[in-house]
C-alpha cells in the first residue's frame, strides 16, 4: 500500500481532497471545504510535477491557509444582517419592498397580496388600482405604504 502511494502520490492527494469534500457535504459548515480543494490542487500538481512529499505537504499547508484567508477575507467584506433583528417578524421583512394594488384603497385603507397572503395597508391618500407602491412602514399588522 504505502509502495503505491509513493509510486503514485497524485491518487493520494486527489483522494484525500475528494473525501474531504465529501465529509464537507455531511456538514462540516464550510470546514472541510478549503482543505479538500487544496488537496484537489496539490493532487492535480504533482501529477503535473514530480515533487517531493515535503514539498507537497508545504503546498498543500500553504493552499489550505490562502484558501482560508481569502474566504475569510471575501466573507467579511459581505455586509451581514443580524439574524434575529427580524426573525419572525415577517411584517418588518416587508419593509423596502415594491407592491402593485389588485383593488383601489378606499379611505387610504386596504389590502394588498404579498405572495399567498393578504395584507392591511394603509396610506395618507387613495390610490387606484393597479398602483405600484413600497412598504414604509409596518404599524402592528398593518403596512404603511407609499405610492412610487
Amino acid at each position: 500500500m504505502i509502495d503505491s502511494i509513493l509510486a503514485h502520490p497524485h491518487v493520494f492527494w486527489l483522494a484525500l481532497g475528494g473525501l474531504l469534500l465529501a465529509a464537507e457535504m455531511l456538514g462540516a459548515s464550510g470546514y472541510l471545504l478549503w482543505s479538500g480543494v487544496a488537496a484537489v490542487i496539490t493532487g492535480l500538481l504533482v501529477w503535473v510535477l514530480p515533487i517531493g512529499w515535503e514539498t507537497q505537504g508545504v503546498c498543500f499547508a500553504l493552499l489550505t491557509l490562502v484558501a482560508a484567508f481569502l474566504w475569510w477575507r471575501w466573507l467579511s467584506s459581505r455586509k451581514q444582517q443580524i439574524p434575529g433583528e427580524v426573525l419572525n417578524q415577517r411584517g418588518q421583512q416587508l419593509v423596502g419592498r415594491r407592491f402593485r394594488l389588485e383593488t383601489a384603497l378606499v379611505n387610504g385603507r386596504g389590502h394588498v397580496r404579498v405572495a399567498d397572503s393578504s395584507w392591511p395597508v394603509t396610506a395618507d391618500e387613495d390610490l387606484p388600482a393597479g398602483c405600484e407602491v413600497v412598504v414604509q412602514a409596518v404599524e402592528g399588522i398593518t403596512l404603511k405604504i407609499k405610492a412610487v
